[in-house]
């Protein structure tokens, strides 16, 4: 008898196993990438970083140095806004079907991590962090569009 409950207990449980895993209670949400690459780093990421750039360090000319820091509250939330907008463009590229791969997202991982330092800086109103994230920045910007620029032209 006992040897018969073992038996049925161990038949349920290999039966258990093979049962689907129940499905989520939520439908996955669909999303649709409305601009392809070029579109979002030009129409996006290019015009936030922009910002970013032009509200750190300093110019010289004629009559002499300007500091390109934000003066006011306002100034300073334009460029956490831009930043904000960067560090979220690094995530839709890494998207399925943006994404092109581990060194791809190696990079899109960056400009996140730029874009949260960039806000962090923002939201501190340090300029002297900003304008060294600036150049960070830029370095991911650049060292990306080596690889990937270079092999979307027949060039890499």
């Amino acid at each position: 008898m006992l040897r018969t409950a073992i038996c049925g207990l161990t038949v349920c449980l290999a039966l258990s196993a093979c049962t689907p895993a129940p499905e989520s209670s939520e439908p996955a949400t669909p999303f649709r990438p409305v601009l392809d690459d070029h579109q979002l780093m030009n129409w996006v990421m290019d015009p936030m970083a922009d910002v970013i750039w032009g509200s750190a360090g300093s110019v010289i000319t004629e009559a002499g140095e300007q500091d390109l820091a934000p003066v006011d509250d306002a100034g300073w939330a334009e460029v956490r806004n831009a930043a904000a907008a960067i560090a979220e463009s690094g995530n839709l590229l890494m998207l399925p079907g943006r994404s092109q791969g581990a060194d791809w997202n190696e990079f899109s991982a960056g400009i996140v991590t730029m874009g949260e330092r960039a806000m962090a800086a923002a939201q501190a109103q340090d300029a002297d962090a900003l304008f060294e994230i600036g150049g960070q920045l830029y370095n991911v910007c650049v060292a990306c569009h080596q690889i990937y620029m270079l092999e979307e032209d027949g060039e890499g």
